[in-house]
């Protein structure tokens, strides 16, 4: 069947796509593998100039790219516009920064000299999500293209008109011929590809069931991975919290990208002092913002990617008020054409209940009250998932306790949780495990190779 790229605003199909047959992957296949041998010695400051003529072209065609994204998975187009721009400021870091992260790195020893060596490892396979079409697969392919790799992207299978686009950006920038590619296959012909002996690596966003696949069939193959994987981000707010902040931030940080974020807050966890406050300012935020058309500047939120995604979120949201939640705004879909799914609260959530332990995917909020500081990291960390998480404190111990207690790769402290190119992303416990991002990212996909030179004799 040919992959389609539908408009989760209207239901129309834009485009159709004929997925690759065997024949045609085992020529980009062996396209990556030839490439990588003339990639890898290309010097720093070719690489360098391609990956800023890459950030020429997305800033140059953010608006297209934009649309492109907003039309395949329904963001608000200012978002899309943001993220086409972030793209380019990613590929622009790792142009200016690789050379420095992978150069050698001495280490004193008995030897005349010894050092580390970073090395490239092969065609790297990117298994990638639709929420963050560009995103996702830039933050990847930056450090990757930069350290020598080349790669191969499967991208969702909703999203394959931006899935070709990143391939043609990086072509016109003047890569070698094959150092990315686009797979337009399903998610049952990924086992072949990573299974293929030039495949050396792979990374993975996206769900914890395909996360644990790709683990499991490269854990056989003895091949590195990375995974980024689900989310259910706690956003902790304590008495001495600066509140309309964190009450404006908290309608931001639950509807970002309509929702459909990993990072997103999905959890609020508010103490009792100013829980009804916090609350009663969530539910007025969210009901003010703007649902509608994605391709209209003045929409704050946009359909979700697909009806099944949707529907499954409505079903989420039905279990746990029958077991006993209650609905404070939205809690349903919206009547008409589209994947549309209202703003939503819900509070008095029943432990073990869907919004207490599942990761909802899509602008529905679960507030939770607690009476403590020791209330609120138990609960914080009572998941599954171990990815981002925001706390709001002005006093020090608090700020101290949350740094070193909370189980998630990321915190941050009176702000929202976000990705950052200098920083590194990712999760513990069920959100994954290994880096994205930073120098932690480059280093994930190379060769540490210690080389040690004996004195003359």
């Amino acid at each position: 069947m040919p992959m389609q790229s539908v408009n989760p605003a209207t239901g129309e199909v834009l485009e159709e796509f004929e997925p690759d047959r065997p024949e045609r992957i085992e020529e980009k296949l062996a396209r990556a593998w030839a490439a990588y041998g003339e990639h890898r010695a290309t010097p720093f400051a070719d690489r360098s100039q391609r990956m800023m003529r890459a950030a020429e072209i997305l800033e140059e065609e953010k608006g297209q790219f934009a649309r492109m994204m907003t039309e395949e998975m329904g963001k608000p187009i200012g978002a899309a516009v943001a993220e086409a721009e972030k793209c380019a400021w990613a590929c622009r870091f790792y142009a200016e920064n690789a050379e420095r992260m992978l150069a050698d790195e001495e280490v004193e020893t008995s030897a005349r000299r010894s050092f580390v060596k970073y090395l490239p490892v092969g065609p790297v396979l990117a298994v990638m999500p639709w929420n963050f079409p560009f995103w996702q697969v830039f933050r990847f392919a930056a450090p990757a293209l930069m350290a020598g790799n080349v790669g191969l992207l499967k991208h969702a299978s909703n999203v394959p008109r931006c899935a070709t686009a990143i391939e043609d950006i990086f072509r016109r920038a003047g890569f070698v011929v094959g150092a990315f590619q686009a797979l337009l296959i399903d998610s049952g012909a990924v086992a072949a590809v990573l299974d293929d002996p030039r495949v050396r690596a792979a990374t993975l966003t996206g769900s914890n069931s395909a996360g644990a696949a790709i683990a499991e069939r490269a854990g056989r193959r003895i091949k590195k991975t990375v995974l980024e994987l689900g989310g259910s981000d706690p956003f902790i707010v304590m008495p001495s919290a600066k509140l309309e902040s964190a009450i404006s931030t908290a309608v931001t940080a639950r509807t970002i990208n309509n929702g459909e974020s990993c990072i997103a807050a999905k959890r609020f966890i508010v103490h009792e002092a100013v829980y009804d406050r916090f609350v009663d300012g969530l539910v007025k935020g969210l009901e003010g913002l703007e649902l509608g058309d994605p391709l209209d500047e003045q929409t704050q939120i946009g359909p979700l990617a697909t009806p099944a995604i949707a529907e499954e979120l409505d079903d989420q949201v039905r279990r746990t008020v029958a077991a006993g939640a209650r609905v404070l705004t939205g809690g349903r879909r919206l009547d008409g054409p589209g994947n549309f799914y209202l703003p939503t609260v819900l509070s008095d959530i029943p432990p073990g209940s869907p919004a207490a332990c599942e990761e909802l995917f899509g602008p529905v909020a679960a507030v939770f009250e607690v009476g403590g500081l020791d209330e609120a990291i138990a609960l914080a960390n009572d998941s599954i998932y171990g990815l981002g998480c925001s706390v709001w404190t002005q006093e020090e111990e608090e700020r101290t306790r949350f740094i070193n207690e909370i189980e998630t790769g990321l915190i941050f402290v009176n702000a929202m949780v976000a990705s950052d190119p200098r920083l590194p992303f990712g999760g513990v416990k069920e959100s994954g495990y290994g880096r994205e991002l930073g120098v932690w990212g480059i280093r994930e996909f190379v060769n540490a190779k210690a080389v040690w030179i004996a004195g003359d004799g």
